[in-house]
């Protein structure tokens, strides 16, 4: 069956968009296949302790800031630590990247990474329609099909199956990577899951 890594994640985590180029590097080093699994944070949360990030106590949303650039400068990945659509609904991106996933993993890890760079790198509003389209167009992808598939009952119900799935595998946070049965929380665990990859 060869290597396959889980990948739950969502455009609108910095960490996601820290680790997601990164990602897709190390697995290609170790020829395994990625699973790209959108999930709903809002669901997520409350059954596992976590709280999104305004209802944070002051400290941590303060020190939260000091981590994501000091990341973004030792990566040298741009970001925007307060981005101009902040709080705008994961949702509408999660669903494209899902109907995207229709035309291969490839695609999907593609539109993942866009999105996620348009809304902390270019105050690109990824909940709006018509800059899905965009983005996805820009990526060479079909965006008319894209937002027919993406709009549809089917889109919704993968979204919720897999927020369901995250729930039951005990996600907490994302990025979350899964390899052999192990999980790795965030982007700074890259390189434990690459040593893993390595054995």
């Amino acid at each position: 069956m060869g290597k396959v890594i889980d990948y739950f994640m969502t455009p609108v985590s910095p960490w996601t968009y820290l680790g997601h180029d990164r990602l897709i590097a190390t697995a290609a080093l170790h020829n395994a296949t990625i699973n790209v699994k959108p999930v709903d944070l809002g669901r997520v949360f409350p059954v596992s302790g976590g709280l999104p990030l305004k209802q944070r106590a002051p400290q941590r949303q303060e020190y939260r800031l000091v981590e994501l650039d000091r990341w973004s400068k030792y990566l040298g990945v741009e970001i925007n630590v307060t981005p101009k659509f902040a709080g705008t609904p994961a949702a509408p991106a999660c669903k494209w990247i899902i109907a995207a996933q229709d035309e291969g993993t490839a695609a999907a890890l593609k539109l993942s990474g866009a999105l996620a760079r348009a809304y902390w790198a270019e105050d690109r509003d990824i909940g709006d329609a018509a800059t899905l389209a965009a983005v996805a167009g820009e990526q060479g992808l079909a965006a008319s099909a894209l937002a027919t598939r993406a709009a549809s009952a089917e889109a919704g119900a993968r979204f919720d199956a897999l927020t369901q799935e995250a729930i039951e595998r005990r996600v907490f946070g994302v990025p979350w990577y899964v390899y052999e049965g192990e999980p790795f929380w965030g982007q700074d665990r890259l390189d434990f899951l690459a040593r893993k990859l390595a054995k």
